[in-house]
């Protein structure tokens, strides 16, 4: 845990020590706070498969969207703290029912947390598939420490503006940051690679969300996907964007996306040679 002395474990490398208490954008402190913890059957196909995707929600984040659909969670720290011998029996347990692998969701802030439980989890016999399921803002040092531990990716790929992604999401240099962090894994992974039932074993898959107004650029998205990372990434462009938290206090945020809004996207996605993970027909938002 001497990483969270003088904290960097995400992209904000704020530098705050940890291991006195909740601190930091965060507010987690030297253990990670868990929200819920339960098979999970939303997610993408290749992901909830037929038995569920095993996923642990983290209490907070390193991003401050101001239009967060689970902002109790991520900004109001709604969880309980739980030790390493707990996040790890979590884990146990998700295998234990039968889910295809564990999500964690919002780890950004907590990977050190994480490593311990794993391997407390492996000596006592967990072996399931980790996807790594985050906002995108991650430390290319903490990424690493994951090379060979973390077998699919799942960030965020949200804007293509700065200037944007730190009005919503409170954070500076997103694009930067969030396309270094997605070539990294995809360094690590590779394309998403499924077994004969249709079920991820190892890879990347981004998600995009589309905002109102084109706020999420996703043009300059799905081209730096396509071009950088590779045509045969999956990706998810996802619809269902709706005014949360306090997204009514911003311009361009105040409703949810059209139809046609919706459909220029895929068709952005679509022009850049992308399709896995796209809907074979459109798909009313």
């Amino acid at each position: 845990m001497e990483g969270l002395v003088r904290c960097a474990v995400c992209a904000r490398a704020c530098l705050v020590s940890r291991m006195e208490g909740p601190s930091g954008p965060c507010q987690m402190g030297r253990n990670a706070r868990v929200s819920s913890c339960f098979p999970h059957f939303g997610e993408e196909a290749p992901i909830s498969g037929r038995r569920g995707s095993g996923t642990i929600f983290f209490s907070g984040c390193n991003l401050e969207c101001v239009y967060c659909q689970n902002s109790e969670i991520s900004h109001g720290n709604e969880g309980r703290e739980v030790t390493d011998d707990q996040l790890a029996a979590m884990m146990l347990r998700l295998q234990e029912v039968g889910c295809h692998n564990v999500n964690l969701v919002s780890p950004s802030h907590v990977v050190p947390q994480f490593l311990a439980a794993l391997a407390l989890a492996v000596e006592a016999g967990f072996r399931l598939p980790i996807v790594y399921n985050t906002g995108g803002y991650d430390s290319l040092a903490t990424l690493r420490l994951l090379d060979g531990i973390v077998d699919i990716y799942m960030p965020d790929a949200k804007y293509d503006d700065d200037r944007i992604a730190e009005r919503l999401s409170g954070i500076r240099n997103y694009v930067r940051v969030n396309r270094l962090a997605l070539k990294e894994m995809y360094r690590q992974v590779g394309n998403l690679r499924t077994d004969e039932e249709g079920i991820a074993v190892r890879g990347l898959l981004v998600r995009h969300l589309v905002l109102p107004n084109g706020l999420a650029g996703t043009t300059g998205v799905v081209r730096f996907i396509a071009t950088t990372l590779s045509a045969d990434t999956y990706v998810n462009i996802m619809p269902q964007y709706r005014p949360c938290y306090r997204a009514m206090e911003f311009k361009g945020l105040g409703r949810r996306i059209t139809v046609e809004e919706f459909e220029e996207a895929l068709s952005a996605a679509r022009a850049e040679g992308l399709s896995r993970g796209l809907p074979l027909k459109s798909i009313r938002p």
